[in-house]
């Protein structure tokens, strides 16, 4: 429209709709997140990542977008938490919208430091796989976890490890004419060993092998796609989404808000990755459904909720929502590791 702005919308992107009618025993939640800032995840601004579900109906979830607009003026399509929080009722409101969804919704942290650290061991010192940064590979947790407590009590040398760490697995839009990203980040491993005392992460430090790494960053580069996005912490925390709602007994059908880092192909190798678990039945992910979050109160409660998680301490009325401590290997490993 000349002179204003386009209200038409972009056809969804992405996702992985089922092919029929789900069968058998099914939960359908409706996903978004918050923290979301592309591969920056050295961004100060957002250290976390919260990708939250509920399991509302959609009359419930209109009704609870209903009761809190009821008192605060949001937009008439959507409450959005930056909205909610600034109000001077927010403290009130917060503890009933957390205490209305008890039960009813999961919220999953990822400290992206942290997800930095497991790309260390699961990628350069294991096989690349989609169950990488989850529950499925728990073995590998205490490494990480041993890496990032150490790293961080070695001061600014952890910082640009990691930062090195980063540009190396960014394999997308750089020269490969000159690129000396393998070198630099073994130089800062370098560096790094040399302040770090504790036995476990000193081992994970000298593992790294030059040929190895270099050869995981060629198939990077030659977009080998049974290697999960290196830089993309969503793939893991949705399928600890859909582990907690699966519990091993259902399978779930997810709602989620465009995003792009869910594509069609990424999803399928998430699927049967979660299938792997569990080799005598199909796939706890059943597929997911791109929607705008405008057209669906049940996204606006997750994006709310995700929003409201981001910029609350991870304990009191948000505590019976978050994922058991230790579920998994991506979230914030021990209340002193929380950024």
């Amino acid at each position: 429209m000349a002179g204003g702005t386009s209200t038409t919308r972009l056809p969804l992107q992405g996702g992985l709709p089922p092919p029929g009618a789900v069968t058998g025993p099914v939960v359908e939640i409706a996903c978004d997140e918050s923290g979301f800032s592309g591969t920056n995840l050295l961004d100060p601004a957002t250290p976390v990542i919260v990708h939250a579900s509920v399991d509302l109906g959609r009359d419930e979830a209109a009704e609870l977008i209903r009761t809190l607009r009821s008192g605060f003026r949001f937009s008439p399509d959507e409450v959005k938490s930056r909205q909610f929080l600034r109000r001077r009722e927010a403290a009130e409101a917060v503890q009933w919208f957390l205490a209305a969804l008890r039960g009813r919704a999961h919220v999953h942290l990822v400290n992206k430091e942290f997800f930095l650290a497991t790309r260390v061991v699961d990628l350069l010192l294991a096989e690349p796989s989609y169950a990488a940064g989850t529950r499925l590979a728990g073995d590998r947790r205490p490494a990480a976890a041993a890496l990032h407590r150490a790293g961080r009590a070695a001061g600014p040398d952890w910082a640009a490890f990691l930062a090195a760490v980063a540009e190396m697995l960014r394999t997308k839009r750089r020269d490969r004419a000159d690129d000396r990203s393998v070198e630099r980040f073994f130089a800062a491993r370098d560096v790094l060993r040399r302040h770090v005392g504790d036995a476990r992460a000193g081992a994970v430090l000298d593992a790294l092998d030059p040929a190895r790494v270099a050869a995981v960053q060629a198939r990077l580069y030659a977009g080998d796609r049974t290697i999960p996005p290196p830089l993309e912490p969503l793939l893991p925390a949705l399928a600890e989404t859909v582990l907690h709602w699966s519990a091993g007994r259902r399978r779930v059908l997810v709602i989620h808000d465009e995003q792009s880092a869910l594509t069609e192909d990424r999803l399928r190798r998430l699927q049967a990755a979660l299938a792997a678990s569990d080799p005598a039945g199909p796939s706890p992910l059943a597929g997911l459904v791109m929607t705008d979050s405008r057209d669906d109160p049940r996204v606006q409660a997750a994006d709310l909720l995700a929003g409201v998680a981001r910029r609350m301490p991870g304990d009191g009325p948000l505590r019976p929502l978050l994922s058991p401590p230790g579920a998994n290997a991506a979230a914030v490993p021990a209340e002193q590791e929380a950024t």
